[in-house]
Protein backbone atom coordinates (compact mmCIF):
# COMPACT_ATOMS: atom_id res chain seq x y z
CA UNK A 1 0.00 0.00 0.00
CA UNK A 2 1.51 3.55 -0.91
CA UNK A 3 1.95 5.95 1.76
CA UNK A 4 1.71 9.64 1.24
CA UNK A 5 3.49 12.00 3.75
CA UNK A 6 2.89 15.32 4.54
CA UNK A 7 5.14 17.65 3.37
CA UNK A 8 4.30 20.13 6.58
CA UNK A 9 1.26 22.96 6.75
CA UNK A 10 3.71 26.04 6.91
CA UNK A 11 6.69 27.33 4.87
CA UNK A 12 8.90 26.67 8.13
CA UNK A 13 7.25 22.89 8.73
CA UNK A 14 7.78 22.44 5.20
CA UNK A 15 11.74 23.39 5.64
CA UNK A 16 11.99 21.47 8.70
CA UNK A 17 10.08 18.38 6.98
CA UNK A 18 12.69 18.33 4.03
CA UNK A 19 15.53 18.18 6.36
CA UNK A 20 14.36 15.99 8.66
CA UNK A 21 13.88 13.73 5.26
CA UNK A 22 17.35 13.79 4.13
CA UNK A 23 18.59 13.39 8.03
CA UNK A 24 16.82 10.42 9.00
CA UNK A 25 15.80 9.59 5.16
CA UNK A 26 12.31 9.15 4.06
CA UNK A 27 11.25 6.36 5.46
CA UNK A 28 12.00 7.30 8.90
CA UNK A 29 10.20 10.72 9.68
CA UNK A 30 6.49 12.00 9.36
CA UNK A 31 4.89 15.84 9.13
CA UNK A 32 2.00 16.36 11.00
CA UNK A 33 1.41 13.33 12.75
CA UNK A 34 -2.19 12.83 15.00
CA UNK A 35 -2.94 11.12 17.79
CA UNK A 36 -6.34 9.16 18.41
CA UNK A 37 -7.93 11.88 19.74
CA UNK A 38 -7.48 13.44 15.89
CA UNK A 39 -5.08 15.95 17.50
CA UNK A 40 -2.18 16.90 15.46
CA UNK A 41 0.83 15.46 17.82
CA UNK A 42 3.73 17.26 16.59
CA UNK A 43 4.87 18.94 13.61
CA UNK A 44 7.54 15.67 12.54
CA UNK A 45 7.71 12.71 14.20
CA UNK A 46 11.18 10.28 13.44
CA UNK A 47 11.42 7.34 14.81
CA UNK A 48 14.95 4.94 13.89
CA UNK A 49 15.20 1.74 16.49
CA UNK A 50 14.41 2.97 20.09
CA UNK A 51 15.36 6.83 19.33
CA UNK A 52 11.83 8.98 18.36
CA UNK A 53 12.69 12.10 18.02
CA UNK A 54 9.61 14.93 18.18
CA UNK A 55 10.41 18.48 16.35
CA UNK A 56 7.51 21.28 17.49
CA UNK A 57 7.71 24.09 15.01
CA UNK A 58 6.37 27.42 15.83
CA UNK A 59 7.10 31.12 14.18
CA UNK A 60 5.93 34.21 16.00
CA UNK A 61 5.79 37.62 14.46
CA UNK A 62 5.61 39.64 17.70
CA UNK A 63 8.87 41.39 17.07
CA UNK A 64 6.92 42.45 13.84
CA UNK A 65 4.80 45.54 16.03
CA UNK A 66 7.81 47.14 17.66
CA UNK A 67 6.72 48.33 21.11
CA UNK A 68 9.36 47.75 24.37
CA UNK A 69 11.82 45.16 23.94
CA UNK A 70 11.37 43.36 27.22
CA UNK A 71 7.51 43.55 26.74
CA UNK A 72 7.70 42.01 23.51
CA UNK A 73 10.45 39.46 24.27
CA UNK A 74 8.59 38.29 27.10
CA UNK A 75 5.65 37.69 24.92
CA UNK A 76 7.67 35.93 21.98
CA UNK A 77 9.58 34.12 23.97
CA UNK A 78 6.25 32.47 25.90
CA UNK A 79 4.31 32.26 22.88
CA UNK A 80 7.27 30.85 20.66
CA UNK A 81 9.37 28.77 23.48
CA UNK A 82 7.26 28.34 26.36
CA UNK A 83 3.68 26.81 25.00
CA UNK A 84 5.62 24.54 22.43
CA UNK A 85 7.97 23.17 25.89
CA UNK A 86 4.43 22.63 27.82
CA UNK A 87 2.72 20.45 24.01
CA UNK A 88 6.61 18.96 23.53
CA UNK A 89 6.25 17.46 26.95
CA UNK A 90 2.54 16.26 26.81
CA UNK A 91 3.56 14.53 23.47
CA UNK A 92 6.20 12.62 24.69
CA UNK A 93 3.83 11.25 27.93
CA UNK A 94 1.57 10.77 24.83
CA UNK A 95 3.93 8.36 22.90
CA UNK A 96 5.30 6.76 25.89
CA UNK A 97 2.23 5.57 26.64
CA UNK A 98 0.38 5.16 23.34
CA UNK A 99 3.21 4.24 20.78
CA UNK A 100 0.19 2.07 18.76
CA UNK A 101 -1.51 5.37 18.55
CA UNK A 102 -0.19 7.68 16.27
CA UNK A 103 -1.51 8.32 12.67
CA UNK A 104 -0.28 9.77 9.42
CA UNK A 105 -4.05 11.27 9.17
CA UNK A 106 -6.44 13.44 10.59
CA UNK A 107 -9.09 10.56 10.98
CA UNK A 108 -6.57 8.13 12.42
CA UNK A 109 -6.97 5.72 9.26
CA UNK A 110 -3.51 5.13 8.54
CA UNK A 111 -1.21 3.89 11.24
CA UNK A 112 2.65 5.69 11.58
CA UNK A 113 4.34 2.88 10.03
CA UNK A 114 7.35 2.57 11.79
CA UNK A 115 7.06 0.94 15.19
CA UNK A 116 7.79 2.27 18.20
CA UNK A 117 8.68 -0.11 20.80
CA UNK A 118 7.50 -0.08 24.13
CA UNK A 119 10.86 -1.08 25.89
CA UNK A 120 13.97 1.04 26.36
CA UNK A 121 12.92 4.09 24.04
CA UNK A 122 14.62 7.56 24.63
CA UNK A 123 12.33 10.32 23.23
CA UNK A 124 14.03 13.30 22.33
CA UNK A 125 12.34 17.32 22.50
CA UNK A 126 13.17 19.97 19.90
CA UNK A 127 11.00 22.73 19.83
CA UNK A 128 12.25 25.30 16.90
CA UNK A 129 11.28 28.68 17.00
CA UNK A 130 11.23 31.30 14.60
CA UNK A 131 10.83 35.20 14.32
CA UNK A 132 13.69 36.81 16.99
CA UNK A 133 16.15 36.29 14.79
CA UNK A 134 16.61 39.97 13.55
CA UNK A 135 15.48 41.37 17.23
CA UNK A 136 18.15 39.57 18.29
CA UNK A 137 21.07 40.79 15.94
CA UNK A 138 19.99 44.32 16.31
CA UNK A 139 19.84 43.80 20.14
CA UNK A 140 23.32 43.38 20.41
CA UNK A 141 26.48 43.85 17.87
CA UNK A 142 27.87 40.81 19.39
CA UNK A 143 25.63 38.18 17.88
CA UNK A 144 26.58 37.05 14.82
CA UNK A 145 23.83 35.22 13.36
CA UNK A 146 21.03 36.39 15.19
CA UNK A 147 20.63 32.80 17.32
CA UNK A 148 18.79 32.23 20.84
CA UNK A 149 21.31 31.68 23.77
CA UNK A 150 20.49 29.04 26.05
CA UNK A 151 20.78 28.10 29.75
CA UNK A 152 20.50 24.79 31.23
CA UNK A 153 20.38 24.93 35.67
CA UNK A 154 18.78 23.75 38.25
CA UNK A 155 15.91 26.43 38.56
CA UNK A 156 17.14 27.77 41.93
CA UNK A 157 21.06 28.16 40.65
CA UNK A 158 20.55 31.78 39.69
CA UNK A 159 21.98 31.21 36.23
CA UNK A 160 21.88 34.53 33.83
CA UNK A 161 19.08 35.55 32.62
CA UNK A 162 18.69 38.50 29.81
CA UNK A 163 17.03 39.33 26.82
CA UNK A 164 17.95 37.14 24.06
CA UNK A 165 18.63 34.11 26.30
CA UNK A 166 16.23 30.98 27.34
CA UNK A 167 16.76 29.36 30.58
CA UNK A 168 15.65 25.61 30.72
CA UNK A 169 15.25 23.20 33.53
CA UNK A 170 18.28 20.52 33.21
CA UNK A 171 15.39 17.86 34.17
CA UNK A 172 13.56 16.69 31.24
CA UNK A 173 15.59 18.44 28.45
CA UNK A 174 13.80 19.96 25.47
CA UNK A 175 16.42 21.01 22.91
CA UNK A 176 15.58 24.66 21.57
CA UNK A 177 16.61 25.54 17.92
CA UNK A 178 16.38 28.63 16.08
CA UNK A 179 15.89 29.90 12.58
CA UNK A 180 19.37 30.17 12.24
CA UNK A 181 20.80 26.98 13.45
CA UNK A 182 18.37 24.74 12.44
CA UNK A 183 19.56 23.91 8.99
CA UNK A 184 23.08 23.80 10.39
CA UNK A 185 22.43 21.56 13.17
CA UNK A 186 20.72 19.00 10.47
CA UNK A 187 22.85 19.62 7.52
CA UNK A 188 25.92 19.10 9.81
CA UNK A 189 24.70 15.63 11.32
CA UNK A 190 22.81 14.75 8.38
CA UNK A 191 22.28 10.87 8.99
CA UNK A 192 20.57 9.23 11.81
CA UNK A 193 23.73 8.11 13.46
CA UNK A 194 25.42 11.56 13.83
CA UNK A 195 22.57 13.05 15.19
CA UNK A 196 21.45 10.71 17.68
CA UNK A 197 25.24 10.75 19.29
CA UNK A 198 24.96 14.67 18.93
CA UNK A 199 21.64 14.70 21.31
CA UNK A 200 22.60 12.21 23.45
CA UNK A 201 25.73 13.58 24.16
CA UNK A 202 24.16 17.17 24.78
CA UNK A 203 21.84 15.33 27.26
CA UNK A 204 24.35 13.72 29.03
CA UNK A 205 26.20 16.67 29.65
CA UNK A 206 23.12 18.74 30.39
CA UNK A 207 22.90 16.14 33.38
CA UNK A 208 26.25 16.09 34.48
CA UNK A 209 27.04 19.68 34.63
CA UNK A 210 25.69 22.22 36.95
CA UNK A 211 25.33 24.86 34.45
CA UNK A 212 25.64 24.29 30.40
CA UNK A 213 25.53 27.71 28.69
CA UNK A 214 25.99 28.71 24.90
CA UNK A 215 25.45 31.75 22.86
CA UNK A 216 23.86 29.81 19.60
CA UNK A 217 22.95 25.75 19.14
CA UNK A 218 25.97 26.02 16.19
CA UNK A 219 28.53 27.00 18.59
CA UNK A 220 27.82 23.90 21.04
CA UNK A 221 27.75 21.87 17.93
CA UNK A 222 31.26 23.27 16.95
CA UNK A 223 32.60 22.89 20.45
CA UNK A 224 31.28 19.11 20.21
CA UNK A 225 33.36 18.73 16.81
CA UNK A 226 36.47 20.22 18.30
CA UNK A 227 36.76 17.91 21.31
CA UNK A 228 37.08 14.63 20.34
CA UNK A 229 38.05 10.97 22.45
CA UNK A 230 40.61 8.56 20.95
CA UNK A 231 40.18 6.44 23.49
CA UNK A 232 36.01 6.31 23.10
CA UNK A 233 36.30 7.42 19.66
CA UNK A 234 33.42 9.68 20.40
CA UNK A 235 32.86 13.51 20.38
CA UNK A 236 31.83 15.10 23.49
CA UNK A 237 30.81 18.41 25.46
CA UNK A 238 32.65 19.78 28.11
CA UNK A 239 36.07 18.91 29.46
CA UNK A 240 37.66 15.94 30.78
CA UNK A 241 38.49 17.93 34.36
CA UNK A 242 36.36 16.04 36.65
CA UNK A 243 36.37 19.14 38.93
CA UNK A 244 34.72 21.48 36.48
CA UNK A 245 30.41 21.22 37.01
CA UNK A 246 30.48 24.41 34.95
CA UNK A 247 30.57 25.12 30.97
CA UNK A 248 30.21 28.15 29.08
CA UNK A 249 30.76 28.25 25.39
CA UNK A 250 30.96 31.78 23.38
CA UNK A 251 30.18 33.85 20.52
CA UNK A 252 31.48 32.89 17.17
CA UNK A 253 32.40 29.42 18.05
CA UNK A 254 30.83 28.04 14.47
CA UNK A 255 31.63 31.20 12.89
CA UNK A 256 35.58 30.63 13.59
CA UNK A 257 35.24 26.67 13.05
CA UNK A 258 33.51 26.89 9.98
CA UNK A 259 35.87 28.71 8.11
CA UNK A 260 38.82 26.62 9.02
CA UNK A 261 40.84 24.02 6.78
CA UNK A 262 39.91 21.09 8.06
CA UNK A 263 36.33 22.13 8.17
CA UNK A 264 36.85 22.80 4.56
CA UNK A 265 38.10 19.62 3.56
CA UNK A 266 35.58 17.61 5.70
CA UNK A 267 33.38 18.95 3.80
CA UNK A 268 34.83 18.21 0.52
CA UNK A 269 35.26 14.79 1.48
CA UNK A 270 32.01 14.38 2.41
CA UNK A 271 30.55 15.09 -1.22
CA UNK A 272 31.21 11.72 -2.99
CA UNK A 273 29.25 10.08 -0.10
CA UNK A 274 25.96 11.20 -0.52
CA UNK A 275 25.41 8.11 -3.17
CA UNK A 276 24.98 5.76 -0.19
CA UNK A 277 22.11 8.07 0.62
CA UNK A 278 20.37 8.28 -2.87
CA UNK A 279 20.51 4.95 -2.67
CA UNK A 280 18.73 4.31 0.39
CA UNK A 281 16.11 7.29 -0.73
CA UNK A 282 15.48 5.89 -3.71
CA UNK A 283 14.48 2.17 -1.99
CA UNK A 284 12.80 4.36 0.21
CA UNK A 285 10.64 6.31 -2.07
CA UNK A 286 9.41 2.88 -3.40
CA UNK A 287 8.78 1.58 -0.19
CA UNK A 288 6.88 4.62 0.36
CA UNK A 289 4.82 4.31 -2.94
CA UNK A 290 4.14 0.61 -2.55
CA UNK A 291 6.16 -0.33 -5.27
CA UNK A 292 8.81 -2.43 -3.53
CA UNK A 293 9.20 -5.73 -4.48
CA UNK A 294 10.41 -8.62 -2.40
CA UNK A 295 10.14 -9.88 1.78
CA UNK A 296 12.48 -7.48 3.39
CA UNK A 297 10.30 -5.36 5.62
CA UNK A 298 11.61 -1.55 5.60
CA UNK A 299 9.48 -0.44 8.07
CA UNK A 300 9.98 -2.94 10.35
CA UNK A 301 14.00 -2.84 10.32
CA UNK A 302 14.17 -6.23 9.21
CA UNK A 303 15.38 -5.03 5.34
CA UNK A 304 18.93 -4.43 4.09
CA UNK A 305 18.17 -0.39 4.13
CA UNK A 306 17.97 -0.03 7.13
CA UNK A 307 21.01 -1.79 8.24
CA UNK A 308 22.50 0.70 5.81
CA UNK A 309 20.96 4.08 7.19
CA UNK A 310 22.72 3.46 10.82
CA UNK A 311 26.01 3.90 9.00
CA UNK A 312 27.25 7.59 10.21
CA UNK A 313 28.43 9.93 7.63
CA UNK A 314 32.46 9.27 7.69
CA UNK A 315 31.44 5.35 7.35
CA UNK A 316 29.59 6.27 3.96
CA UNK A 317 32.05 8.47 3.05
CA UNK A 318 34.53 4.75 2.73
CA UNK A 319 31.75 2.81 1.32
CA UNK A 320 30.92 5.30 -1.53
CA UNK A 321 34.23 5.62 -2.30
CA UNK A 322 35.16 1.73 -2.27
CA UNK A 323 31.67 1.98 -4.66
CA UNK A 324 32.69 4.54 -7.04
CA UNK A 325 36.42 2.89 -7.52
CA UNK A 326 34.84 -0.26 -8.31
CA UNK A 327 32.34 1.64 -10.91
CA UNK A 328 34.86 3.18 -12.30
CA UNK A 329 37.43 0.28 -12.41
CA UNK A 330 35.12 -2.42 -13.68
CA UNK A 331 37.07 -4.54 -16.56
CA UNK A 332 36.26 -4.05 -20.49
CA UNK A 333 35.73 -7.64 -21.52
CA UNK A 334 33.87 -6.55 -25.20
CA UNK A 335 30.73 -8.57 -25.55
CA UNK A 336 31.31 -11.01 -22.92
CA UNK A 337 29.59 -11.53 -19.34
CA UNK A 338 31.14 -9.80 -16.72
CA UNK A 339 30.92 -9.52 -13.01
CA UNK A 340 32.63 -7.36 -10.22
CA UNK A 341 32.54 -7.90 -6.67
CA UNK A 342 33.48 -5.86 -3.43
CA UNK A 343 33.50 -6.91 0.23
CA UNK A 344 33.15 -3.55 2.80
CA UNK A 345 33.11 -3.10 6.00
CA UNK A 346 30.52 -1.65 8.12
CA UNK A 347 31.32 0.64 10.78
CA UNK A 348 29.57 -1.43 13.19
CA UNK A 349 31.53 -4.91 14.36
CA UNK A 350 30.03 -8.27 12.71
CA UNK A 351 28.03 -6.33 9.68
CA UNK A 352 29.55 -6.56 6.46
CA UNK A 353 29.18 -5.86 2.55
CA UNK A 354 28.87 -7.57 -0.79
CA UNK A 355 28.63 -4.83 -3.62
CA UNK A 356 28.08 -7.04 -6.62
CA UNK A 357 28.00 -5.45 -10.63
CA UNK A 358 26.69 -7.45 -13.09
CA UNK A 359 27.30 -6.63 -17.25
CA UNK A 360 25.31 -9.03 -19.19
CA UNK A 361 25.20 -7.97 -22.38
CA UNK A 362 22.72 -10.25 -24.04
CA UNK A 363 19.74 -9.95 -21.93
CA UNK A 364 15.84 -10.46 -23.60
CA UNK A 365 14.20 -10.65 -20.64
CA UNK A 366 15.15 -8.29 -17.84
CA UNK A 367 12.69 -8.50 -14.90
CA UNK A 368 11.77 -12.01 -15.80
CA UNK A 369 14.93 -14.05 -16.18
CA UNK A 370 17.69 -11.08 -15.56
CA UNK A 371 17.44 -9.75 -12.52
CA UNK A 372 16.16 -13.39 -11.12
CA UNK A 373 19.76 -14.64 -11.91
CA UNK A 374 21.82 -11.61 -11.14
CA UNK A 375 19.39 -12.00 -7.22
CA UNK A 376 20.58 -15.83 -7.14
CA UNK A 377 24.58 -14.80 -7.66
CA UNK A 378 23.86 -11.68 -4.79
CA UNK A 379 22.56 -14.58 -2.09
CA UNK A 380 25.17 -16.58 -2.89
CA UNK A 381 28.04 -14.08 -2.81
CA UNK A 382 26.47 -13.29 0.72
CA UNK A 383 26.80 -16.47 1.85
CA UNK A 384 30.44 -16.78 0.45
CA UNK A 385 31.09 -13.93 2.03
CA UNK A 386 30.19 -15.15 5.64
CA UNK A 387 32.45 -18.35 4.94
CA UNK A 388 35.42 -16.28 3.86
CA UNK A 389 35.01 -13.83 6.96
CA UNK A 390 33.56 -16.09 9.63
CA UNK A 391 33.28 -13.24 12.42
CA UNK A 392 30.19 -11.65 10.29
CA UNK A 393 26.57 -11.71 12.05
CA UNK A 394 24.59 -10.03 8.87
CA UNK A 395 25.81 -9.50 5.44
CA UNK A 396 24.11 -6.93 3.22
CA UNK A 397 24.24 -7.79 -0.40
CA UNK A 398 23.62 -4.84 -2.82
CA UNK A 399 23.53 -5.51 -6.59
CA UNK A 400 23.50 -3.36 -9.99
CA UNK A 401 24.03 -3.74 -13.31
CA UNK A 402 27.87 -1.94 -14.28
CA UNK A 403 27.10 1.90 -14.67
CA UNK A 404 30.00 1.99 -16.54
CA UNK A 405 27.77 -0.07 -19.75
CA UNK A 406 24.03 1.45 -19.15
CA UNK A 407 22.47 4.46 -19.15
CA UNK A 408 19.12 2.90 -16.53
CA UNK A 409 20.02 0.73 -14.18
CA UNK A 410 18.28 -1.17 -10.79
CA UNK A 411 19.52 -2.73 -7.54
CA UNK A 412 18.33 -5.69 -5.55
CA UNK A 413 19.45 -5.46 -1.92
CA UNK A 414 19.41 -9.17 0.10
CA UNK A 415 19.63 -9.37 4.36
CA UNK A 416 21.64 -12.38 5.14
CA UNK A 417 21.11 -12.67 9.22
CA UNK A 418 24.12 -15.19 9.81
CA UNK A 419 24.80 -15.33 13.41
CA UNK A 420 23.70 -19.25 13.52
CA UNK A 421 25.71 -20.55 10.39
CA UNK A 422 25.35 -24.55 10.94
CA UNK A 423 28.27 -26.28 9.22
CA UNK A 424 25.60 -27.68 6.58
CA UNK A 425 24.61 -23.98 5.79
CA UNK A 426 28.36 -23.26 4.91
CA UNK A 427 28.61 -26.45 2.99
CA UNK A 428 25.99 -25.86 0.98
CA UNK A 429 27.39 -22.34 -0.02
CA UNK A 430 30.19 -23.67 -0.59
CA UNK A 431 28.88 -25.88 -2.92
CA UNK A 432 26.78 -22.96 -4.39
CA UNK A 433 29.61 -20.96 -4.57
CA UNK A 434 31.68 -23.75 -7.42
CA UNK A 435 30.23 -21.97 -9.99
CA UNK A 436 31.34 -18.43 -9.30
CA UNK A 437 34.25 -18.34 -7.11
CA UNK A 438 33.80 -15.54 -5.13
CA UNK A 439 36.70 -14.23 -2.95
CA UNK A 440 38.11 -17.48 -4.40
CA UNK A 441 39.35 -15.86 -8.01
CA UNK A 442 43.23 -14.58 -8.70
CA UNK A 443 42.03 -11.75 -9.62
CA UNK A 444 41.24 -10.71 -5.82
CA UNK A 445 42.51 -8.08 -4.66
CA UNK A 446 42.56 -6.45 -0.57
CA UNK A 447 43.13 -2.85 0.05
CA UNK A 448 42.80 -1.30 3.23
CA UNK A 449 41.56 2.65 3.90
CA UNK A 450 42.19 4.69 6.26
CA UNK A 451 39.50 7.64 6.87
CA UNK A 452 39.63 10.55 8.98
CA UNK A 453 36.34 12.86 9.77
CA UNK A 454 38.40 15.98 9.38
CA UNK A 455 41.09 15.30 6.80
CA UNK A 456 44.68 16.50 7.00
CA UNK A 457 45.49 19.46 4.44
CA UNK A 458 48.44 17.57 3.53
CA UNK A 459 47.24 13.92 3.27
CA UNK A 460 48.07 11.99 0.13
CA UNK A 461 45.28 9.68 -0.73
CA UNK A 462 41.90 11.63 -0.87
CA UNK A 463 38.15 10.43 -1.94
CA UNK A 464 38.17 9.65 -5.58
CA UNK A 465 36.33 13.05 -6.45
CA UNK A 466 33.52 13.19 -9.33
CA UNK A 467 33.11 15.38 -12.12
CA UNK A 468 29.88 17.53 -11.89
CA UNK A 469 28.97 16.59 -15.42
CA UNK A 470 30.27 13.07 -15.07
CA UNK A 471 27.71 10.34 -15.10
CA UNK A 472 26.48 9.90 -11.69
CA UNK A 473 28.11 6.28 -9.98
CA UNK A 474 25.32 5.69 -8.40
CA UNK A 475 23.55 3.66 -12.04
CA UNK A 476 20.57 6.32 -12.26
CA UNK A 477 21.92 7.38 -15.64
CA UNK A 478 22.11 10.94 -14.82
CA UNK A 479 24.60 13.71 -15.02
CA UNK A 480 25.98 13.43 -10.71
CA UNK A 481 25.42 17.17 -10.33
CA UNK A 482 21.71 16.38 -11.14
CA UNK A 483 21.64 13.16 -8.69
CA UNK A 484 23.86 12.89 -6.10
CA UNK A 485 25.98 15.89 -5.88
CA UNK A 486 22.32 17.71 -6.39
CA UNK A 487 23.25 20.60 -3.72
CA UNK A 488 26.23 19.22 -2.18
Amino acid sequence: MAIEKSKGQTPTERLLADLCDKTFLKVWSYANPFNADRKELCDVIAVFENHVFLFFDRESRKFDNGGEIEITWERWQKEAVQKQITTARGAARYVAQHPDGIYLDAKCTIPLPIPIGSDNVAIHKIVVAHGAKEACKEFSDGNVYGSLAITYSEPSSGAPSSLFMINLEKADPVHIFDSHNLEIVLTELDTFYDFVTYISEKERAIQDLDCLVYCGEEDLLAHYFLNFDSEKRRHFIGTTDTTVNGVGIGEGEWRDFSQSEPYKLKKAADKPSYLWDNLIQRTGQNALDGKLLGNGDVFNARSAIHVMAREPRLQRRVLSDIMTRAIQGFPDAGNDIMRNLSFMPSYFEGTGYVFLQLRHPHITDYDGEYRPIRQHMLRIACGAAKNKFPGIKKVVGIAIDAPKYTRKNSEDFILLDCAEWSEETRAQYDEENNAFQFFGTAAAETHKMVAREFPAAEASSRPQKIGRNQKCPCGSGKKYKKCCGAGR
